[in-house]
């Protein structure tokens, strides 16, 4: 693994578990592989802009304006990003039972007919191959286990885009019931971090 790609994209800045958690995560891959190169984007700090009447047709269609060229420049620079990684991590906290609209808009920007997946006689066929990801889901309740797994409309909509475009080698890390208490908090990074820590030492030692 040389290169890691990693998205933030909780608003809480300083306060977010899963930019901690993706924050633990980068340490760890840089103390296992001093030589990891490592690309962080901070989707709520830098938001991508959400597709508009006067730009998605530089996403979807044939850019012709000042401002569908410049929405299609920029799909180009994510896919350029997401081509270039071994590793795609993805810190994704829940919000009312899915995932940040700004994380929903990076995959929008990313999800191209033709560029990272394409329409077949058998179905459509995801482009970006021979990828990991790491996709670290902090939530304030329980939704992996319980009656609440119904509810869970984060982690079913990642895996479906994450596949749609071929990176289907994926691991969950889960940080639940961050609502339920500090010791509960305590026990979920730790768990989390330690879940982590074994997927790099895993995962490093198989591409040594």
């Amino acid at each position: 693994m040389t290169k890691a790609l990693i998205l933030n994209t909780s608003v809480a800045g300083a306060a977010s578990v899963s930019n901690r958690l993706t924050g633990e995560f980068a340490t760890q891959l840089r103390q296992r592989d001093p030589s990891v190169e490592i690309v962080t984007r901070d989707l709520a700090a830098d938001p991508v802009p959400h597709l508009l009447p006067e730009t998605v047709a530089g996403i979807r269609a044939t850019a012709e304006t000042e401002t569908e060229r410049a929405a299609l420049a920029l799909s180009e620079q994510l896919l350029a990003e997401l081509k270039a990684a071994d590793l795609l991590v993805i810190g994704a906290p829940m919000y009312n039972f899915g995932i940040p609209s700004t994380l929903k808009t990076w995959f929008d920007y990313v999800l191209r007919a033709g560029i990272s997946f394409r329409y077949t006689e058998k179905g459509p066929e995801g482009l970006i191959t021979g990828k990991k990801a790491v996709v670290i889901e902090t939530r304030g309740g329980l939704y992996s286990e319980g009656p609440a797994v119904s509810l869970d409309s984060q982690e079913p909509h990642l895996r479906t885009m994450l596949g749609f475009m071929g990176v289907t080698d994926v691991v969950f890390v889960r940080a639940e019931k961050l609502g339920f208490g500090p010791e509960a908090v305590s026990a979920a990074i730790e768990g989390a971090i330690a879940e982590l820590g074994d997927f790099a030492d895993n995962e490093l030692a198989l591409a040594a």
